[in-house]
C-alpha cells in the first residue's frame, strides 16, 4: 500500500470578514498517498484554494490536524512551514508570482540559493530548458507572455525536485492552446520528478487527467470519484 503524503483529518478553517467570522472549511477528512494526483473541484467559493493552502501550511488551519510527510503542520511556526515548504513543496498560483526585478534564471535559482543548493544556477536552467525557455531566461517577466510566465512558475516551483506540487488553477489566466501546454508541462513535472500533485481547476479536461477528483461544496467534501483503471 502506497505511504500517505499528505493526510488532513477533521480540518476547519475560520477567517475574519468585516461582519465577523466566516467559516471557508468544515471538518475535512483527506488523505492523498504517494505519487497520486488529484484534482479539487467544486463552484466558486466552495473552499478549493483555501483547502490546497491549508496543504501548503500557506493558510494555518483553524482546527483538526494537517501532516505532510509525517510531519505536522499544524504544530509548525511560520519559519518552520517556510523551510519546509522550501524542501518538500513546489506551490503553482495562478498568478504567477514573479519578481518583476528578476530575470526568469533569477526567478528559478533564487529558492534554490536561499535553500543552499551551490549549483542553484545550473538546475535552474534545466528546468527551464525542461519547459522550454532556455533561450528566454534572460528575460524579465514583463518580457514574457502570460504562457511563458506560468512556465518560469512551473521551473521555480520543480526546480527543488519537490515531493509534492501544488497548484491552483494553473491554466485559469491562459487560452485555451497556452492552457493546454501548460497541462502537459505540469504533468511532465510530476513524472519526472516523481511528485505527488495536488491541483484546484475549474478545467473539466485537467480534472480529468487526474487519478481521483474531490468535489467540495460550502467548505466540505461532497464526494470523491476514482479514476477507473485503463484496461
Amino acid at each position: 500500500m502506497s505511504d500517505s503524503v499528505l493526510r488532513l483529518k477533521d480540518v476547519t478553517l475560520s477567517l475574519e470578514g468585516n461582519a465577523g467570522p466566516v467559516e471557508i472549511l468544515h471538518g475535512i477528512d483527506l488523505e492523498v498517498t504517494q505519487g497520486e494526483t488529484i484534482g479539487l473541484v467544486g463552484p466558486s467559493g466552495s473552499g478549493k484554494s483555501s483547502l490546497l493552502m491549508v496543504m501548503g501550511g500557506l493558510e494555518r488551519a483553524t482546527g483538526g490536524e494537517v501532516r505532510a510527510l509525517g510531519h505536522d503542520l499544524t504544530a509548525m511556526d511560520e519559519d518552520a512551514l517556510a523551510r519546509f515548504r522550501r524542501g518538500h513543496m513546489g506551490v503553482v498560483f495562478q498568478s504567477f508570482h514573479l519578481i518583476p526585478t528578476m530575470t526568469a534564471l533569477e526567478n528559478v535559482a533564487t529558492p534554490l540559493e536561499l535553500a543552499g543548493h551551490a549549483d542553484a544556477f545550473d538546475r535552474a536552467r534545466a528546468e527551464l530548458e525542461a519547459v522550454g525557455l532556455g533561450k528566454r531566461a534572460d528575460h524579465y517577466p514583463a518580457q514574457l507572455s502570460g504562457g511563458e510566465q506560468q512556465r518560469v512558475a512551473l521551473a521555480r516551483a520543480s526546480a527543488p525536485r519537490p515531493e509534492i506540487l501544488l497548484a491552483d488553477e494553473p491554466t485559469g489566466n491562459l487560452d485555451g492552446t497556452t492552457g493546454q501546454a501548460i497541462m502537459d508541462l505540469l504533468f511532465d513535472l510530476r513524472d519526472r520528478h516523481k511528485a505527488t500533485l495536488v491541483l484546484v481547476t475549474h478545467s473539466r479536461a485537467l480534472a480529468d487527467l487526474c487519478d481521483r477528483v474531490v468535489r467540495l461544496t460550502d467548505g466540505r467534501v461532497a464526494d470523491t470519484q476514482i479514476k477507473a483503471a485503463a484496461e
